[in-house]
């Protein structure tokens, strides 16, 4: 079956980094689309970013633009999500999905991890 395990969230003064990872297992990774989205306290889900199958490609949403970055690791079979010069807006539960190229059309995501950008 499809698993998806984040890991790699936590607190984080404003400014900071932290990088979260997505372990995927029970399908082939090597031929889906995958993205991040994220859902803060009271707020809907928000796509954040997508990465093409191969890597190459790259989305993201206007509010990460130049702080946050994709990645993959198709060996490793996961994904990878560096993002740098937080903001308290950036705090939410991040989710790794399937899919998700043209923003929602992810059909699996896994259990979050929590990221939470305070001094």
């Amino acid at each position: 079956q499809v698993q998806l395990v984040e890991s790699g969230g936590g607190l984080v003064q404003p400014g900071g980094s932290l990088r979260l990872s997505c372990a995927a297992s029970g399908f082939t990774f090597s031929s889906y689309a995958m993205s991040w989205v994220r859902q803060a306290p009271g707020k809907g889900a928000e796509w954040v970013s997508a990465i093409h199958s191969g890597g190459g490609i790259t989305r993201y949403v206007d509010s990460v633009k130049g702080r946050f970055t994709i990645s993959r690791d198709n060996a490793k079979n996961t994904l990878y999500l560096q993002m740098s010069s937080l903001k308290p807006e950036d705090t939410a539960v991040y989710y790794c999905a399937r899919g998700g190229w043209s923003r929602f059309d992810y059909d699996y995501r896994g259990q979050g991890t929590q990221v939470t950008v305070s001094s």
